[in-house]
C-alpha cells in the first residue's frame, strides 16, 4: 500500500516538474488582427466584394421572381406550348442564378479565393511574428484564445506523434 501511494506521489510530482519546465503563453489573434491596418483593409475589400456579388445574385433572383409572377398572371391565357417554354425559361434563369451564387459563395468559390488572396498573407505575417516572439521569449507553446482556446504554435521538439505511431506499430 505504501509503495503504491509512494509511486503515485512520485508520478504526479514528475508530471509537475515536466510541466513546470515548459513555458506557455496565450494570445488573442482576433485582437491582434483587429489592430493590423492591412487586415482591416483586406477585410474591407472582402466585404465590398461580397456585398457587390450578393447584389448581383439578388438581382438575378428578383428577375426570376418577376418572371414567375408574370407567368402566373398570364398562365391561363397561354397555350400548353407557351407555358412549357416560359417554365423552361424561368427554370433556366433560376438555375443560372443559383449557379452564380454557388460560384461566388460556395465552397472554394470566388469569395474563398479572394479571402485566401487578401487575408492569408496577413495571417501568415501574424503567425511568423508569433513564432519569432515564441523563439525570443523561450515559449514552448502559444495558445490562441480567439474562438476558444486552440494551439497556435508549439515547439516542434514537443511533438510526440512519432512516439505514438511507434507504439501503434505504424512506420512513417
Amino acid at each position: 500500500m505504501k509503495k503504491t501511494l509512494l509511486s503515485i506521489i512520485l508520478l504526479l510530482s514528475s508530471f509537475y516538474i515536466v510541466n513546470a519546465q515548459q513555458h506557455y503563453c496565450i494570445i488573442d489573434s482576433k485582437y491582434i488582427l483587429d489592430k493590423m491596418t492591412d487586415y482591416k483593409d483586406a477585410q474591407g475589400k472582402l466585404d465590398n466584394l461580397s456585398k457587390a456579388w450578393q447584389e448581383e445574385v439578388d438581382t438575378r433572383m428578383a428577375e426570376v421572381e418577376r418572371m414567375y409572377k408574370g407567368y402566373q398572371a398570364e398562365r391561363p391565357m397561354l397555350s400548353d406550348e407557351m407555358r412549357k417554354k416560359r417554365e423552361d425559361e424561368i427554370v433556366t434563369k433560376e438555375k443560372a442564378a443559383k449557379d452564380l451564387q454557388k460560384q461566388r459563395f460556395g465552397y472554394e468559390g470566388d469569395l474563398f479565393k479572394k479571402r485566401q488572396e487578401f487575408i492569408k498573407p496577413v495571417q501568415d505575417r501574424l503567425y511568423n511574428a508569433v513564432q519569432k516572439m515564441a523563439a525570443q521569449k523561450g515559449f514552448d507553446m502559444v495558445l490562441d484564445k480567439a474562438g476558444g482556446v486552440t494551439l497556435f504554435y508549439a515547439d516542434p521538439k514537443l511533438d510526440r506523434n512519432d512516439d505514438v505511431l511507434k507504439i501503434l506499430g505504424i512506420n512513417k
